[in-house]
């Protein structure tokens, strides 16, 4: 059984999608939460009202992670520290894919997703590494990458470069911590119905066209994501460090798909 008692995680991103179903699995192992969203509203607020359900603390941070990244990285640190000095557990998820085709992508659209998607990620591991490493705690990290890591979509380049980047810092940063007692992983999701897919998934055909190159033939929920976590923090996995696991249905496996019967 994963125990995560007497632990507790910040999540990036945290209010919806794959990192709600997250910070969801390490609240049922025993995790208490400090939640990271964009603003608190609505969405925020329940998912932080959800998460107290499960008995644990769960505590609200927002800050604007594709803004200038000392200055957002430095403020997320701070007001997360504010309301739990004892985080131990972080999982660096937040990031964005929405962009234009990459003829049309220009400087300020793949800085934003570079400084979200990666440069966030590096950062904020860094200031917590060293509060870790000065307390002498044994601090986990997990990384949400993306089957877009490895496999690309025509019109993704700048998620796709972000994504490969996130695979190499997990092994980078392995190699760099592990060391001083901090375990890094990753998590590559594949293709998951979130707030952020919906739209896409929605078009006439496109579910059906995803199944058809999924070994398993789904395209599930976020919730599929959130028990590979709470593994991978856990002292269950006292034994992997820099690797990044795909849930993603097979797909990552397959060279391509057999024609449809007719």
């Amino acid at each position: 059984m994963i125990d995560l008692k007497g632990r507790t995680a910040l999540v990036t991103g945290g209010t919806m999608g794959v990192g709600l179903s997250i910070a969801e699995s390490l609240a049922e192992a025993g995790a208490n939460i400090v939640l990271h969203g964009l603003a608190s509203d609505s969405v925020a607020d329940a998912a932080v009202s959800g998460i107290r359900k499960l008995g644990v603390h769960c505590e609200l941070v927002t800050a604007d992670l594709s803004a200038p990244t000392e200055v957002a990285v430095d403020a997320l640190c701070e007001a997360a520290v504010a309301v739990s000095s004892d985080i131990d557990i972080l999982i660096s998820n937040a990031g964005t894919y929405r962009e234009p085709d990459f003829l049309e992508i220009d400087f300020p659209t793949f800085e934003r997703t570079m400084r979200l998607n990666v440069f966030s990620h590096f950062f904020l591991i860094q200031r917590f590494a060293r509060r870790w490493v000065e307390q002498g705690t044994d601090g986990r990290v997990l990384l949400t990458g993306s089957i877009n890591g490895r496999l690309a979509e025509q019109t993704h380049a700048a998620y796709d470069t972000s994504k490969g980047a996130i695979e190499a810092m997990v092994r980078t940063l392995c190699v760099s911590l592990a060391p001083r007692g901090i375990r890094v992983n990753g998590m590559a999701p594949g293709l998951v119905r979130t707030p952020l897919t919906a739209s896409a998934l929605d078009q006439s055909g496109v579910t059906e066209w995803m199944k058809l190159h999924t070994p398993n033939q789904q395209v599930p929920g976020p919730e599929v994501c959130g028990p590979t976590a709470a593994f991978l923090v856990s002292d269950l996995a006292s034994h992997i460090h820099g690797q990044m696991i795909l849930v993603d249905g097979g797909m990552s496996a397959w060279q391509q798909p057999d024609p449809p019967s007719v």
